[in-house]
């Protein structure tokens, strides 16, 4: 009877502190998903700029809104691993502290390079091994022929066939007040 009473004092204690959270996001009438929609329309380019996705890879990257359509869009052909490994590969260029370098290099690589590791992404082996070997001595450009070679397969591959989606073609045919994402 001590150890549920006990049991259930935690459990209100904890209620209480996570209670701060869901007050802090909540506000009275406020439509969490109504916030969520907000954003996304005042990222929504217009036909136009979503036209000027088709010119390059590059600039539907850097898109903040053609990101996540092109995101989406892998996501249904089961290979958004290549563009998480690109993406990771950006975010590594920036780190300045060393030590951070080495961790987030190993776990790259752990996590996209590695055969039969979880988000494998389509390597050849000389690619592969070239990489394995910039780990002995890791430096920003330790991932640059890597990155490389995905930003090329979706180059070819995913990026041509996005412009060729429905997703994309709602996009740039959109009409006002319609979402496609």
């Amino acid at each position: 009877r001590l150890l549920k009473l006990a049991l259930s004092s935690r459990a209100k204690d904890m209620k209480n502190r996570l209670g701060i959270f869901r007050r802090r996001n909540e506000s009275p009438g406020a439509n969490p998903s109504g916030k969520l929609d907000k954003v996304l329309k005042s990222l929504k380019p217009t036909p136009e700029e979503a036209l000027k996705w088709g010119d390059s890879l590059e600039k539907l990257l850097l898109h903040k809104y053609g990101l996540a359509a092109f995101r989406a869009f892998l996501r249904t052909e089961f290979s958004e691993e290549n563009l998480e490994f690109w993406l990771a590969c950006e975010e590594f260029k920036k780190i300045k502290s060393q030590s951070k370098m080495v961790s987030k290099a190993k776990k790259i690589f752990a996590e996209y390079i590695a055969i039969q590791s979880c988000k494998e992404v389509n390597l050849d082996s000389y690619t592969r091994e070239h990489t394995k070997e910039n780990l002995q001595n890791i430096s920003r450009g330790c991932f640059d022929l890597a990155q490389k070679r995905i930003y090329g397969l979706m180059e070819k591959d995913s990026y041509p066939r996005f412009l060729r989606s429905d997703l994309y073609l709602d996009i740039i045919n959109q009409k006002k007040g319609s979402s496609p994402l």
